[in-house]
């Protein structure tokens, strides 16, 4: 990561009195690097807008440091921090068209009408709203009040730039288009963005790097391959991916120069130990029970795996999205070619050991990602 624009040093927000009232965002520490975009990423209530809102400065840290661009901001009104801020509300000003909520802060500068025009022009363009510059914002539909707030965020010489669900009233297509241009857009500029979101695609189409959120907790900082391929707990493991993770508790046993994980309900699978870097086969035996993790993607069809029952299969235009009965709960695999299983056929699945990733179920915590320990 490039020199830290923003750093968040154990912050906490209570709504309410200090360690009595909603723990909304519990001691979160972070740095952001100019010129990255990040994502903050997790479901209704995890705390991302929150924390978001207190980069801003309008909500209070009620613990904690701030820093942007070398200034300890956290205790600075909104305006003294530099930051530009696209709200999720849109917060367009409601007695002027388009073109003055986009170009009101440019204007505040005093500068040159051209320049402020070229702005505008380049910034709408590239959101698709430059022909309803002269419409007033009640005329507008939400998602073009939603572009027309991102633009005036955008348009702003500004230290941050903090963007709150900003494409969640558009329809897939142009979503899709736009995720294009914006991560473009910022990039080319070289604007340090942070994004609130609870679409994994976009905060993977966006983001060089991904913060999962769940019940105010920080519960990893990475780029979106290694929260794939190295998630750092059970919940960052099932929460990041689609189709989600399958997970099975299994007892790991040693036998005869084979590591066997048995599931719930007497299920086998067992491989030779060799199959196991040692210190991953170590630690399994040591920790005796685990939760195993596999992406549906790694689940192959093999005459030499274990059973399974098909429950459904789904032809999505460019794969297949196979769910079965195994080990008392259901499997899913992902295949990109049209899978011939009808509903109740038997399949055979293989996980290879490369594959697997290990959690403490207890924890949550990740042992290890195929033959790497944590």
């Amino acid at each position: 990561m490039n020199g830290a624009v923003l750093r968040l040093e154990n912050v906490d927000k209570f709504y309410g009195a200090v360690g009595q009232g909603v723990h909304a965002v519990r001691n979160v520490s972070m740095d952001v690097g100019q010129g990255d975009i990040i994502a903050l990423l997790g479901s209704s209530g995890c705390g991302k807008t929150s924390t978001l809102r207190m980069i801003a400065g309008f909500e209070e840290t009620s613990r904690g440091k701030i820093h942007l661009s070398g200034r300890e901001v956290q205790t600075l009104p909104p305006v003294r921090r530099h930051v530009a801020m696209a709200f999720e509300g849109y917060s367009l000003y409601p007695t002027v068209n388009v073109r003055d909520n986009i170009a009101f802060a440019l204007k505040a500068q005093r500068l040159p009408r051209a320049e402020v025009d070229a702005k505008v022009t380049e910034v709408t363009k590239m959101l698709e709203i430059d022909d309803i510059l002269e419409r007033m914002p009640n005329s507008l539909s939400g998602g073009q009040q939603q572009r027309a707030s991102l633009a005036r965020a955008l348009i702003r010489d500004a230290d941050l730039y903090l963007l709150d669900e900003p494409m969640g009233q558009l329809e897939p297509q142009l979503r899709t288009l736009l995720r294009g241009r914006l991560k473009h857009f910022i990039k080319e500029r070289g604007m340090t963005a942070i994004l609130v979101t609870h679409d994994q695609t976009e905060a993977n189409a966006l983001a060089d790097e991904i913060a999962v959120m769940e019940d105010g907790v920080l519960q990893q900082f990475a780029s979106p391959a290694e929260l794939k391929e190295r998630p750092a707990n059970l919940f960052t493991g099932t929460f990041v991916g689609e189709p989600p993770m399958n997970v099975f508790p299994v007892s790991v046993e040693s036998k005869a120069e084979r590591l066997v994980l048995r599931f719930e309900g007497g299920q086998c699978l067992n491989y030779p130990e060799s199959a196991f870097a040692a210190e991953v086969r170590a630690a399994l035996i040591a920790n005796g029970r685990v939760v195993i993790g596999v992406r549906p993607y790694a689940v192959r069809r093999s005459e030499a795996g274990a059973p399974a029952n098909v429950l459904t299969n789904q032809w999505l235009g460019d794969q297949s999205h196979i769910s079965a009965s195994f080990a008392n709960s259901t499997i899913v695999l992902v295949e990109h070619d049209r899978a011939r299983v009808a509903i109740g056929d038997r399949i055979m699945i293989e996980l290879s050991p490369t594959d697997l990733h290990v959690f403490d179920p207890e924890s949550g915590m990740a042992i290890s990602h195929g033959r790497e320990l944590t």
